[in-house]
This record gives structure tokens, sequence and C-alpha cells, in this order.
């Protein structure tokens, strides 16, 4: 859901926190950028509403901006610092994921008065046509992510980071193959857990916004966007930590085996992110 620093979201691994960074300069002005879900994907929103959110999402875009982004940058500078120095560790990733959640939480927060007010406008038609986006999306997630046998599904996971891998740090070696193949198989029925803890969230979601003139839907929704490991299930608050682990000892492993052409690309490829930001003209506007 929160594909918005995504879910950078959870800087496990540099290729997986990168492709959340890069996608986010490419596309800035992209609603994804600042909220934790997707309207656009589950929402039809009529021509009011559609300018009324233009309207606020170019004030949130220039607090986002002006406010956020030269936290980012910072942030990249650590990651460079960590790969150029050689010290990607496990603590050094377990802080640099902790810094990614904080600063989702206060974009997610910052939006989610827009958003309150948003859900509340909905009539009956449209809550309905986001249940059935939510279930379109949940068949869509089972048949890619489940129907698969279990080989087949680590098979294909390995296969995705690998690609992931290969975008940032050039091709792997055999013997970095192996790792990724073995952080696969590590994960096992990984995708069960995530697509049961999707439907869990949306359903809470549904609940909430089927409620939304009550007194307490204001912080419900908060609770949903801004909280949400408050409410995982405990089956994928367990699996959650098992998979950070993995993909922190993945990363570090990958890191201590690469070769110096493979750092130099990811280097060259973080300044590329860094640039993107830097060369927005909202913060060069910030910076006077």
């Amino acid at each position: 859901m929160s594909r918005w620093l995504t879910h950078i979201a959870i800087a496990l691994t540099v290729a997986l926190s990168l492709g959340a960074c890069s996608r986010m300069g490419l596309a800035y002005r992209n609603l994804d950028v600042i909220i934790p879900w997707t309207l656009s994907d589950y929402l039809d929103m009529n021509g009011e509403q559609k300018g009324w959110l233009d309207e606020r999402l170019k004030e949130h875009l220039s607090w986002h901006c002006t406010t956020q982004l030269p936290g980012y940058l910072d942030w990249l500078d650590r990651l460079q610092t960590m790969i150029a120095t050689n010290q990607v560790t496990d603590a050094g990733l377990q802080a640099r994921a902790v810094e990614a959640r904080q600063a989702i939480a206060e974009s997610a927060r910052q939006i989610t008065p827009s958003a309150i007010e948003l859900l509340q406008g909905l009539d009956d038609k449209q809550v309905a046509e986001m249940n059935d986006a939510f279930a379109k999306d949940q068949r869509k997630r089972q048949e890619q992510y489940l129907k698969p046998s279990l080989d087949q599904q680590i098979k294909d996971r390995a296969e995705r980071m690998e690609k992931r891998l290969n975008d940032w740090l050039g091709p792997l070696t055999p013997s970095q193959k192996q790792r990724v193949a073995a952080w696969s198989k590590a994960l096992g029925e990984q995708n069960t857990q995530w697509l049961a803890n999707r439907a869990h969230w949306q359903k809470q979601f549904s609940a909430a916004v089927a409620q939304r003139q009550s007194p307490e839907f204001p912080q419900r929704i908060e609770t949903l966007l801004v909280d949400r490991e408050r409410l995982w299930t405990p089956a994928y608050r367990e699996a959650f930590a098992t998979t950070e682990a993995q993909a922190r000892a993945l990363f570090v492993d990958l890191m201590a085996e690469s070769t110096p052409t493979q750092r130099q690309r990811l280097l060259t490829k973080i300044e590329g992110v860094r640039k993107d930001f830097s060369d927005l003209k909202c913060l060069k506007a910030a910076k006077g």
C-alpha cells in the first residue's frame, strides 16, 4: 500500500529501497508519492472530487518537497557512506529502516485530514465500487502469488529479487545468485501471510468507511493510514520481523561479496536518484 518511499518503505535492501526512490524521483507529481494508499486504484471520483483533490495535492506536494525532501537527501548520503566505506551492517540497515518508517509516518500523518475529508464525501455507490476494487485486487494477487506451487513461488521471488539487484548492482556472481536463492527459500510461505494481512487491512478499511459519518471515523482512518502496524495480524507481525531480518542478512552478504564494479555501479545509481531530488524546482525554491 505505501508505495510512497514504499514500501521507501523499509530500507532492508538497497535494491528495494532505491527502486522506490527512483520511481518517486521520476514521477514526483504522482499521487502515490505523498499518500500511503492509491486512491486512483480503488475510487472512481467525480469531477468535483478530482478538482478538490488536485488542489489539496498541490498543497501537500509543496509541504512535502520543502520540508521532507531535504531529509531524503541526507538519508541517501548516509546510505552512500555505508556503501563507499564498506560498512554495510545489520545495525546500519536497521537504522536506515527506522528513519524510512519515520519519514513515511510523517507524510501519512500530514495527508490524513485530506483523506478523511475525501472519504467522508463518498456516496454509497463509490464505496461499493471501492469494495469491489479491493476484492478484485485480492483475487489478482492470489492468482499471481498464491496459485503457483510453493516451489514456484520461491523461484519467482528469487527471480524478482535478482532482476532488481541486476539493475542496481549489475550481473550477479554465481555465489550471489545462490545467496538470493537461499534467501527466497528461507522466506517459505511469506506470500500467504502478506496477502492475508493485506486482506485484513482492506476489510478494516471498508468497515471504517461504511461508518464514515460516525464521530470515531477520523481516528479509525488515522490508525489505518499512520499506525498500520498496530492492526497487523499476529501471523504477519511475526512473518514481517523474519522478512526484515532475512532481507538485511541478504544485503549484508551480497555487499560483502560485491565486486568493485558492482559497488561503483550502485553508488552511481544512488547519485542519480540524489540528483533527481536535488534538481526539483520546489526544492531549489525552498533553498532560495
